[in-house]
């Protein structure tokens, strides 16, 4: 690549860490100075809803350290977290604010666009650098000289300009485009929720009210939670033999077989009252609260624990998929349990409480009719969120390939 030569960032940059702040004198003052902090730094921009802040009358001796539109700033521990590496790019909007120590400051030299040097750190190679040289393992720290050891290769200014005007605008129809699509998700998700919410509240002729306990089988423990303390010990539990439910089982408001414990058959005799069977409607009331699945029905035999509520219903009332909807959509179910869950479902959830819920019934051919059409928009909703986010994938992936080209002389 003609006029292309390799260098370094050291060679490159005007690098600066941040300075020891004494955080006994950080401050919350809003007339004070920000500090930017590792903690203000995530993926690609800023952000100031924890930020702490410097007595204006002392930011003189600081100078320095105050950073100007423009300047790439860096995280210096756990430079690289999952959601990616954490790294921005000072705005206006961002001023004025002084560099914190374990973060990075670099400003483009000479013949280093600052906008190039922008893409630059943003690309894979660099975030590959990064997870090559950090040290530590509780807490992964890079040294100011480790981010000047990276090695790229570094175009003439004129090409570096070009390639930021080529991508800049790339950049900002992909941006839009992934806003359109997150807006089409979020419009798909919602549309859901709204059907669903409005047949729980513009009820038609028919309907009735009643709890939970009213609603389930006559037979004895038909609403039940598994075998507590000295019942089941971790140590009975085997490879394999008949399963015993847990949270992982009720994941995203569906069954899902999770990474199931067993029992023995000998065991399971002790505990035969805790089945479960087809149908039944499990409530995670442990951990996770709130979330709820129906047992299906090719499911072998199994038993739930003390951490899910099982309700086994009188059909002749209430079908399982009805329950099911109600409990995680209506409005009446959700200001129930918010009112009586101290604040929240994930306050925590008890027997008593969820056999007390209300529940707005219809007769079973309407429930019947309720579940059928919201399955099948459920299933409309899954396909248009899958088909969204693939288009988000394939954005991303586009947005990585196009700095690969650029940095490899190819865009």
């Amino acid at each position: 690549m003609k006029g292309w030569m390799t260098t370094t960032l050291g060679k490159e940059t005007d690098l600066l860490a941040g300075f020891a702040f004494k955080s006994a004198q950080y401050t919350t003052n809003d007339k004070d100075m920000r500090l930017l902090r590792g903690d203000n730094i995530i993926q690609g921009c800023l952000r100031w809803d924890d930020v702490k802040r410097w007595p204006a009358n002392e930011t003189k001796e600081y100078e320095r350290y105050r950073l100007c539109e423009g300047d790439v700033v860096l995280a210096m521990d756990r430079p690289w977290v999952k959601a990616g590496l954490k790294h921005a790019t000072i705005t206006c909007d961002d001023l004025p604010c002084l560099l914190v120590q374990r973060t990075a400051r670099l400003r483009g030299g000479a013949n280093l666009d600052n906008s190039f040097l922008k893409l630059l750190i943003g690309s894979s190679a660099f975030t590959s650098h990064v997870l090559g040289a950090q040290t530590g393992i509780g807490v992964p720290h890079i040294s100011g000289q480790q981010i000047k050891d990276f090695e790229f290769a570094r175009p003439p200014l004129a090409e570096q300009q070009r390639i930021v005007g080529v991508l800049d605008e790339a950049f900002e129809g992909l941006a839009t485009a992934r806003a359109n699509a997150e807006k089409n998700l979020h419009n798909a998700r919602a549309l859901f929720e709204s059907h669903l919410q409005a047949v729980f509240t513009q009820r038609g002729p028919g309907w009735g009210e009643k709890t939970v306990k009213e609603l389930a089988a006559p037979a004895k423990g038909s609403i039940r939670t598994g075998p507590f303390g000295s019942q089941l010990l971790h140590s009975e539990f085997v490879d394999e033999g008949i399963a015993v439910l847990g949270i992982d089982n009720a994941v995203a408001n569906e069954f899902r077989w999770g990474k199931s414990r067993f029992i023995t058959p000998e065991k399971y005799r002790q505990l035969e009252r805790y089945t479960v069977h087809p149908g039944d409607v499990l409530i995670t009331i442990m951990g996770t609260c709130g979330r709820c699945a129906i047992v299906p029905d090719d499911i072998p035999t199994a038993i739930n624990t003390k951490h899910l509520c099982c309700i086994t219903l009188d059909r002749k009332q209430c079908l399982p998929g009805y329950l099911h909807l109600y409990f995680l959509h209506s409005p009446q179910s959700q200001e129930f349990l918010a009112k009586h869950a101290k604040g929240a479902i994930m306050a925590g959830l008890n027997m008593g409480l969820i056999q007390e819920l209300p529940v707005m019934l219809p007769p079973t051919r309407i429930q019947g009719a309720i579940v059928e059409a919201a399955t099948n928009l459920f299933a409309e909703t899954q396909r248009l969120t899958s088909l969204y986010e693939r288009k988000l994938t394939a954005l991303e992936a586009l947005k990585k390939a196009l700095l690969h080209q650029a940095f490899a002389g190819e865009l």
